[in-house]
């Protein structure tokens, strides 16, 4: 902090103060800071990345329609035409694991952004409101969390039918507990503060309070478990479509890609399950250790380590 000297003049005559201004860190040297303490996390940062932008550039870097067949050229090994090599229809594995990449991930992100927003605001109202209603929520959310992930999922997806928002939504639907549950808790933790009886004793209204002194305080655990549930959404995704219940041939995701027909020709095309099967674990590895650095950088606790 810079001391600026500033001049004062009233009834007692010139004095000097000093006037104390914070300083400024800018994002970049934050950004900088933050890859120094959190190597692996930054790494888990950059697999994001890159996951992401094939995922948007998959129309421009795609060699072949990824759906469509090349009966002359089944089975090939990488090569100079096809990179990853071809399936059993002769389709390009290159094409289809970027396109592939893009509905998993699309598919992911869509349900956590529902999960979050959804789980998110119940755990807020009913952390806040308690009695009744909180007493009720908590009894649905456990009902929920004791219930496997991919059950509830396969459940979900099974009566409601095989769509992009059914997916989204059973993902997002045992995805949400989680979500609800650790908002809630921060949301006891801030009611009881000083500041939130300062709000209600000069007459703030409950939907202020929740808006603007509330939310704000709990938006970074609420991006450090949205961040963190990415992989689990991710895998549970690719888990319903290796079953047959998720998203159908002959279109391409992740698990698409690891279907049974892919596992009849493991031994002679292995190359089919091992290239979504190296696109799982790099989304999965990167969203959670930069889910983790994330946390960390978030958590007062750790500002001092």
């Amino acid at each position: 902090m810079k001391p600026v000297n500033t001049g004062n003049s009233g009834i007692l005559g010139r004095q000097s103060t000093l006037e104390y201004r914070p300083k400024k860190t800018s994002f970049l040297i934050w950004l900088i800071r933050a890859v120094r303490r959190k190597p692996l996390g930054a790494f888990g940062g950059v697999l994001v990345v890159f996951m992401l932008s094939i995922s948007i550039f998959a129309g421009v870097l795609q060699n072949f329609d990824p759906i469509e067949p090349h009966y002359a050229h089944r089975l090939l090994n990488s090569n100079s035409t096809y990179w990853m090599g071809t399936d059993q229809f002769g389709r390009d594995l290159y094409s289809r694991l970027l396109h592939g990449t893009r509905v998993s991930l699309l598919i992911g992100f869509s349900a956590i952004t529902l999960a979050s927003v959804g789980g998110g605001l119940i755990g807020i109202i009913v952390g806040y409101r308690g009695g009744a209603l909180d007493l009720i929520v908590q009894r649905i959310v456990d009902i929920l969390m004791a219930f496997p992930t991919i059950i509830m999922a396969m459940v979900v997806v099974t009566a409601l039918g095989t769509s992009w928002f059914t997916f989204i939504f059973a993902i997002a639907l045992v995805q949400s507990p989680n979500i609800s549950r650790i908002t809630r808790s921060v949301t006891l933790s801030i009611r009881e503060r000083g500041y939130i009886d300062a709000a209600r004793a000069i007459g703030a209204s409950e939907p202020r309070l929740i808006l603007r002194h509330i939310l704000p305080n709990t938006v970074s655990p609420w991006i450090v478990m949205a961040t963190a549930e990415l992989g689990t959404a991710i895998l549970t995704e690719s888990t319903l479509s290796f079953l047959g219940i998720g998203i159908q041939e002959p279109n391409a995701s992740l698990g698409t890609m690891l279907t049974g027909v892919a596992q009849q020709y493991r031994n002679e095309a292995p190359w089919m399950v091992i290239w979504p099967g190296v696109a799982i674990s790099i989304a999965v590895f990167g969203l959670n250790v930069f889910g983790d650095a994330i946390r960390d950088l978030l958590d007062p606790r750790q500002r001092g380590r």
